[in-house]
């Protein structure tokens, strides 16, 4: 991993998109997930989760594809990263969905205390997921914000002849 010299506007245009998918993660499935479930009269708008998430996840592709053609490559290296992690984060949380909706399929829509435990169960994986993303999203903001990058990301998002330099 090279550090390299960039200037405070570059890394503060590289943190943007690590900033906005820590938001979806933190306060969009985690906060706002737990507080809609634990208030009683607010459980109905748990729905605003998914729909939430969706729409960043899908801005955050849109982006990162948009950025190939506009931004410096340092932004445009850290939104890739940004998006390829949406990308598995998506995967997961349709991995989710297909379970759930088989565990209720399976009980032919008689959802019993056991059946209760088997959806814990099946989004165990997900949480997990979150939870790493988090991490290695928060390594990605401080890696934008000290003008550091991966190298197989410098090697795949940056051409050959205008390949930064490290210092």
């Amino acid at each position: 991993m090279n550090q390299y010299a960039i200037s405070d506007d570059i890394s503060k245009a590289a943190k943007w998109p690590h900033e906005l998918f820590l938001i979806n993660l933190i306060f969009n499935h985690v906060l706002l997930f737990v507080a809609f479930l634990s208030a009683s009269s607010l459980q109905k708008l748990v729905f605003i989760v998914p729909a939430v998430s969706f729409a960043i996840l899908s801005y955050s592709l849109w982006r990162a594809r948009k950025s190939l053609q506009v931004d410096p490559w340092f932004v445009k290296c850290h939104w890739q990263l940004a998006a390829r992690r949406s990308r598995a984060f998506i995967i997961m949380l349709g991995i989710m969905v297909v379970v759930m909706v088989a565990i209720y399929l399976i009980s032919g829509g008689n959802m019993r205390p056991q059946h209760w435990a088997f959806f814990g169960v099946g989004i165990m994986p997900t949480l997990v997921t979150v939870l790493a993303l988090i991490v290695m999203e928060s390594d990605a903001l401080h890696l934008a914000r000290y003008g550091k990058m991966p190298d197989w990301l410098v090697q795949r998002y940056t051409d050959g002849a205008l390949a930064p330099q490290a210092e």
